[in-house]
């Protein structure tokens, strides 16, 4: 049996160290000595190694108590322990390398840019997310929307971060966020496109749903590069408006809806930053509402 500091000697570690864990109950003593000191047998010297090996690995030690407490350490408290590590390692790397780029944004830029760089970073959460994004989302939609029609609308519209961002990717979405979180749609009821006003009479889910169904018919032409033309694509991005409308497409149908596009506000300066953000790999659906106005508006010039 060994005493405290004979099993710290072993260890190679302090006596506070031993008394520590043995406190919190991940070291339990062997016996005492007849002048009441604590005493450890071979075995808790690899209990201790093992311990140590979990809190270098950042384990909390409640995690720690966790996986010693299994019979066979290496089951699964062990593995879920790791897992759920892994996961916070991940995330905290994901902020570094957002406040690398984020400090080489500032390095990089003249004294007069910094000043209004350093304001849109500090605004933006740490670490960064895009709840803000999704809230200006559900607030430019129309109201009462199916919960499935604005899952879909959010999963297109939303971006998704870079886990390794380029400084004009952190710019872009400070920008983003500067927009989504300030009084970007003039309030409930003003400047919102004509199909979110209840006394135009639209069905926003199936114009909604229409749109999505358009906007994807468009992306493979738009990511080839191919200049806006009639088609399907345009067909649907028409319908989904006339059917919305509970009307037939006619050709006096799409004039009257291209007249009211051109009139309509726009959010392009989201669609820009989101461009910048995420790349031109994916046509954004601002991007393809873009493309299939043009064919449309080319359209009604031939005839």
């Amino acid at each position: 049996m060994w005493s405290i500091g004979e099993l710290a000697e072993h260890a190679g570690v302090t006596v506070k160290t031993v008394r520590f864990y043995s406190d919190r109950g991940l070291l339990p003593e062997d016996a005492r000595s007849s002048g009441g000191h604590r005493r450890y047998g071979p075995a808790a010297l690899d209990r201790l190694r093992t311990i140590r090996s979990l809190r270098a690995l950042d384990l909390s030690v409640p995690d720690v108590g966790r996986v010693l407490g299994q019979e066979d350490p290496l089951e699964d408290a062990l593995e879920d322990v790791i897992a759920g590590q892994l996961r916070d390692v991940g995330s905290r790397l994901a902020a570094l390398r957002w406040q690398e780029a984020a400090l080489q944004l500032l390095r990089d830029c003249t004294p007069e840019e910094r000043l209004e760089r350093l304001r849109l970073i500090g605004a933006v959460p740490a670490p960064p997310n895009t709840a803000a994004a999704a809230r200006f989302w559900r607030r430019w939609l129309p109201p009462r929307l199916p919960a499935r029609v604005v899952s879909a609308i959010l999963e297109r519209a939303v971006p998704q971060l870079p886990d390794a961002p380029t400084p004009a990717q952190v710019l872009a979405f400070a920008r983003l966020h500067a927009f989504t979180t300030g009084d970007c749609t003039g309030g409930p009821g003003h400047c919102q496109p004509a199909a979110h006003r209840p006394d135009e009479g639209y069905r926003p889910a199936v114009l909604y749903d229409g749109l999505v169904e358009a906007y994807t018919l468009a992306s493979p032409a738009i990511r080839a590069q191919r200049p806006p033309h009639d088609g399907e694509a345009l067909d649907c991005f028409v319908s989904a408006y006339a059917r919305s409308h509970g009307t037939r497409d006619t050709p006096v149908f799409r004039h009257g809806l291209s007249r009211q596009l051109a009139a309509d506000p726009r959010v392009d300066l989201y669609w820009q930053l989101i461009a910048e953000l995420a790349g031109p790999s994916e046509p954004t659906p601002g991007a393809a509402h873009d493309w299939l106005l043009t064919a449309l508006d080319s359209e009604l010039a031939r005839q």
